[in-house]
């Protein structure tokens, strides 16, 4: 089954309706320019990747609860000097911004005040996005056909279920590595979410179903709190999540993985400080995986962690972020480490990440952005900067 295809057909055909609403039709667009250098000892020449993404669509208000929306991605680049997954350019870091023009969504939903639903192809982050996230950092985000349901019985609670088809990869339709560019899945979220006052508990069961890599299928269950105190001019919050993962479906693998975070964080005079503990654990040959998340926004901006190593992952990091006029500012140092001793060792190595952020003109946003990894055996040091500026319509 295809739910793309037959949704795309419904939402072009609600082009010709007529219009029920004041402003049945808009036109959105950004545009994202960057600027990407990746230093890693690992090869001999750098990577330097320039590239230009514009995002457009036109998104219908169809009334009576009904909207839909069509959107399209063009991504250029100013040069052959990475690898971008589809160029072949292996002599070179990888930076995953492959040119092209692409299908980015095409759904169309219907929504009331305790129950919405939405087919076709479509942006999905669930929570923090840890398991099931668009990956918004990469010039081409990740998008899925499926079928996605919400259902609102009271105030306090939030009920979700999502069908998923198929994913659409970051690393585009021409990537060399077909596998890289998209998965057949039979993929079912579960999401139940319950909300008082300020604090949130939320419990999934997200069944990953891999029908182009079976070894990829698991079963993850979790728990997963947050929640913030005001006591005078601090505001303590905290993070507790706590999950369990296990083969599936066709998986012809046996194990069982733990996963937990602890993340206490304190707000004082515009500052958010935080510490985390998180732990993916691993048995030395096979580790806990999250292949559908927004990865880049964990265990670090020089993405080595991608996939989770086979001895498991211990992250251990603190942080601290805010705001200096109209600067927003971050800046984090992280800690790894096996969660099974290895050949080399228990330690995987140690990164500082840092970030600024400014408004510029109208619509227009500045972003500089490093990462600096330094292994202790595992992988190669690596440095990267980003320059960045963003128009939104």
């Amino acid at each position: 089954m295809r739910i793309i295809a037959s949704s795309t057909a419904v939402l072009l055909s609600t082009a010709c309706l007529p219009a029920t609403a004041a402003d049945p039709v808009t036109f959105e667009w950004d545009l994202r320019l960057r600027h990407e250098q990746v230093e890693d000892e690992a090869f001999a020449r750098d990577a330097n990747a320039t590239t230009a993404r514009l995002r457009a669509g036109l998104r219908f208000d169809l009334g009576h609860g009904w909207t839909a929306l069509i959107e399209g991605e063009g991504i250029a680049d100013a040069g052959d000097r990475h690898n971008n997954g589809a160029n072949g350019l292996t002599t070179r870091p990888a930076v995953i911004d492959p040119d092209g023009i692409e299908l980015n969504q095409a759904w169309i939903g219907w929504k009331r005040e305790r129950f919405a639903a939405t087919v076709g192809r479509q942006r999905l982050n669930l929570d923090n996005q840890r398991w099931i996230g668009a990956v918004a950092w990469r010039q081409n985000e990740q998008t899925f056909d499926a079928l996605d349901l919400t259902l609102k019985p009271s105030e306090d609670w939030t009920l979700r279920y999502a069908w998923l088809d198929r994913v659409h990869r970051v690393s585009g339709d021409d990537a060399r590595d077909r596998l890289a560019r998209e998965r057949d899945l039979s993929t079912h979220l579960f999401n139940a979410g319950y909300k008082r006052g300020k604090q949130q508990w939320t419990g999934y069961a997200y069944l990953h179903d891999d029908q182009d890599v079976a070894a990829a299928s698991t079963a993850t269950y979790g728990l997963r709190w947050t929640g913030s105190l005001v006591r005078g001019p601090l505001t303590w919050g905290w993070t507790a999540e706590v999950a369990r993962q296990m083969d599936h479906a066709d998986n012809p693998a046996d194990f069982a993985y733990s996963y937990w975070l602890l993340e206490p964080s304190l707000q004082a005079k515009g500052v958010t400080w935080k510490v985390g503990w998180e732990h993916l654990g691993g048995d030395g040959r096979h580790a806990l995986q999250s292949p559908l998340a927004t990865l880049h926004a964990f265990n670090g901006w020089a993405d080595k962690f991608l996939v989770t190593p086979a001895g498991g992952l211990e992250d251990r990091y603190v942080g601290a972020n805010g705001k200096a006029g109209k600067f927003a500012w971050a800046a984090t140092w992280h800690d790894y480490r096996t969660d099974t001793r290895m050949a080399f060792g228990s330690r995987y190595g140690r990164e500082l990440d840092l970030s600024l952020g400014r408004p510029l003109w109208k619509g227009w946003n500045g972003l500089v952005k490093v990462a600096d990894y330094r292994s202790d055996g595992f992988a190669r040091d690596t440095r990267k900067l980003w320059l960045q500026l963003q128009w939104t319509h």
